[in-house]
């Protein structure tokens, strides 16, 4: 029984004991009453109980009878009128307890230290997550960044599209291209090329002609340069067609004359729409076949 109900049983206790004293001196005043109707107008003579006749002894006790009755009523009356009050007091003190057992509970749990520990777990929790999302942000940047370098700086991978390399590279070759050589060196004789044709189109040729020199193709397919026949092992057919290299011409000192190793079947510096090759154009040289992977290794020159 809690501190609650144990004062409420005692107030209740009191109430009754205060009704049952409240009936008891009704009864007696009730009483008193009785007698002295009883009695009559002989007030100088005592009167006993025992002296009365049998006719005033019955008024008597229907009196007394009656009397009883009116006490039964108002007890009766006294008890459900003390219960309605109890039962609203219980009420309204039930109505309360449960309010101050909440709040007690709400400041249990503010000072409760398990709760308070939950509630640190759980922000962490919150701010590892918002700690995991940067870091996963800042890696792709740090990854695109890094990917954007190799390939502007560093090199690429590219695939061949043609047949004009043949017999050195085929059709379908995957490359590694070198960005970074032609920052600190410039383009040999020999050099497997790469630059751009149109949008999006990029040629891969063989160096033949540096800067400076002065090429020509005689009618036999002999390379001339500088007045000199070049040696070369590199060509497939012999040329046929000399196109614009027919006639002897100078290189300017950043050009580059290039020729495809499949002569015949190649569009190259003897075209005018090609022609020589200015050294900003060349992006870089290939230097690593990457598939098939029975060719997998180094493009030997």
């Amino acid at each position: 029984m809690t501190y609650e109900e144990e004062k409420e049983l005692k107030r209740q206790e009191k109430l009754q004991l205060k009704e049952q004293k409240k009936a008891e001196k009704l009864a007696r005043k009730n009483k008193g009453k009785t007698v002295e109707e009883g009695a009559g107008d002989n007030e100088n003579q005592k009167f006993d109980v025992d002296s009365f006749s049998g006719q005033d002894k019955e008024t008597v006790d229907e009196i007394s009878a009656l009397t009883s009755q009116n006490i039964t009523e108002e007890d009766s009356s006294g008890e459900a009128s003390s219960e309605n009050t109890s039962d609203t007091s219980d009420t309204s003190d039930s109505e309360d307890y449960s309010e101050k057992k909440k709040k007690k509970n709400r400041e249990k749990e503010d000072y409760n230290p398990d709760y308070i520990k939950e509630k640190k777990k759980k922000a962490p929790e919150e701010i590892n997550i918002v700690k995991e999302l940067l870091s996963l942000i800042i890696y792709i940047g740090v990854v695109i960044i890094l990917c954007y370098c190799i390939i502007t700086f560093v090199g690429q991978r590219t695939t061949v599209n043609g047949r004009s390399m043949e017999n050195t590279l085929h059709d379908g070759d995957n490359l590694w291209i070198d960005k970074l050589s032609y920052r600190f060196s410039s383009p040999k004789r020999f050099d497997i090329i790469v630059f751009p044709y149109e949008d999006d189109v990029y040629y891969i040729k063989r160096v033949i002609g540096l800067p400076g020199e002065t090429v020509q193709i005689l009618a036999d397919g002999t390379i001339i340069i500088d007045g000199q026949k070049l040696v070369e092992s590199y060509g497939k057919e012999i040329i046929l067609e000399s196109g614009t290299a027919a006639d002897p011409r100078t290189l300017g000192e950043d050009e580059y004359f290039v020729l495809g190793d499949n002569r015949n079947d190649s569009r190259d510096s003897r075209w005018a729409d090609v022609g020589d090759i200015s050294r900003d154009d060349i992006i870089g040289k290939a230097v690593f076949r990457l598939s098939p992977f029975s060719k997998f290794g180094k493009i030997d020159k």
